[in-house]
């Protein structure tokens, strides 16, 4: 029987059913070429394959759940302090592979700074994490530890973004498939270099799912990223994303030693052990 009390019961809205982290995934990552770039730029420079690979700051575990489908020996370490999103990975990723890859990858619940793992050939810091890490000496302390971290041919791999529009109090919309993903710089402080943004996303019901991602961080530049790294014992070398005929990046990063004035920009940092 519909009562009354059903038929007035308020309909959610996209907003008010939608996840965070599913969102999240679908708008700002995609795992299958990071890890594309990754594999063959290890391979190119060792002249092996990677089997084992730790991923700080992992968040859903993602990236780590697509290291360990790609071979039957690759095997993953990923870190996050945030227990919730450990727990959320774990549901949503980790128990979707298959009992053999369960078993090659560990989800830690600790700090990036001080948790010890067996040494592995690659260390990720991806989406620009450490930036999180906003304090030049204790930078370069993290990046000592993953050097220590990894084995004697290993390589850390970080990614950065730039050009003047990073500096600006700005909101970027991007439409995706049913919803528009928003990136809002809400405050950029030019003398500590600490910026306040925000990820929103609306749907196409006009639902809004404000602040569903909050960061507060230090924006990096690539000579001070470059520069840390070198102190802490890496050979850093910045791979730069190539345009396509209409000057928009085509998610192909080569080596330069230049790279050009973009409004904005995105980057890896290739450090060598």
């Amino acid at each position: 029987m519909i009562t009354s009390t059903t038929k007035d019961k308020k309909k959610l809205t996209m907003a008010e059913q939608a996840d965070r982290h599913v969102y999240y995934e679908k708008a700002v990552q995609c795992v299958e070429s990071e890890i594309d770039f990754v594999d063959d730029t290890f391979s190119k420079l060792r002249n092996r394959k990677a089997k084992t690979l730790r991923e700080d700051f992992c968040g859903t575990t993602n990236t780590s759940c697509e290291w360990v489908r790609r071979r039957s020996d690759n095997i993953a370490y990923c870190i996050d302090l945030d227990k919730e999103v450990l727990e959320w990975g774990k549901q949503h990723k980790i128990l979707k592979l298959t009992t053999d890859q369960q078993r090659r990858i560990h989800a830690i619940n600790d700090n990036v700074l001080t948790v010890k793992t067996e040494p592995t050939d690659i260390a990720l810091a991806m989406n620009f994490s450490y930036w999180l890490l906003k304090d030049r000496k204790l930078t370069i302390s993290y990046f000592k530890s993953i050097y220590d971290s990894l084995v004697d041919d290993g390589i850390f791999y970080v990614d950065a973004y730039g050009g003047y529009e990073a500096f600006q109090e700005i909101t970027e919309k991007t439409k995706n498939k049913n919803f528009t993903y928003i990136w809002e710089q809400e405050k950029y402080d030019p003398i500590s270099g600490i910026a306040k943004c925000h990820i929103h996303f609306k749907f196409k019901d006009g639902s809004k799912l404000k602040n569903a991602f909050t960061y507060e961080w230090r924006v990096w530049t690539l000579p001070e990223i470059t520069e840390m790294l070198t102190e802490a014992g890496f050979k850093a070398t910045v791979y730069w994303e190539q345009a396509d005929e209409d000057g928009e990046g085509n998610g192909e990063f080569i080596a330069q030693t230049e790279g050009e004035a973009d409004a904005g920009w995105i980057a890896y940092v290739v450090a060598e052990k």
